[in-house]
């Protein structure tokens, strides 16, 4: 399992955030939660999102993101499709 912890060392700096696809998350690390242990929310500041050839997807002056690795996606609610 990754250090999520050592995030909380890259406050203040720009990092880059890359997805299995090849998008990116860009931006300055303002925050992070919790305050102690393995970091599972993070705040940027003028965040970007490109996409796997670079293009920009969208541009935001704060972002959160939740660094982690993803282990699941369910459905929470929508049409039964039956």
């Amino acid at each position: 399992m990754p250090d999520y912890s050592k995030i909380r060392e890259m406050i203040s700096h720009r990092i880059v955030i890359e997805y299995d696809t090849g998008a990116r998350v860009i931006g300055y690390v303002a925050n992070v939660r919790p305050n102690e242990g393995d970091v599972q929310l993070i705040n940027l500041s003028k965040a970007i999102i490109e996409d796997s050839d670079g293009n920009l997807l969208e541009e935001h002056e704060t972002f959160s993101i939740c660094p982690n690795v993803l282990t699941g996606l369910h459905l929470e609610e929508g049409p039964s499709g039956g």
